[in-house]
């Protein structure tokens, strides 16, 4: 898995029938120190993610082995949406200072 915030949205009103009612969201990936890379996904997402939340990414064959998921065509998956990530005794997210 890898760790990314949320940027945007993607609508497709046309795709493969079996991604009806999937949300799907642009996340971009982050580095060890939380800053942005230069890489972007779009990614379904399975756990109701937000606008600015950072998030875990399965990528690959892992983004199909959700039950929600084993059926469709996907290369990346949201599968949790972070509350904190702590290097040593460093805190370098925290959902709840986000939400202030």
């Amino acid at each position: 898995m890898q760790i990314a915030r949320v940027c945007g949205t993607v609508v497709s009103n046309h795709k493969e029938q079996s991604l009806t009612g999937v949300k799907f969201l642009l996340v971009q990936f982050l580095d060890e120190g939380g800053l942005p890379l230069s890489e972007y996904e779009v990614a379904a997402d399975s756990v109701g993610a937000g606008l600015d939340e950072w998030v875990l990414v399965s990528r690959g064959s892992a983004a199909r082995q959700s039950s929600s998921s084993e059926a469709r065509p996907l290369d990346a998956l949201i599968v949790g949406i972070i509350d904190t990530v702590s290097i040593g005794n460093q805190r370098l997210y925290s959902k709840r200072d986000q939400d202030r």
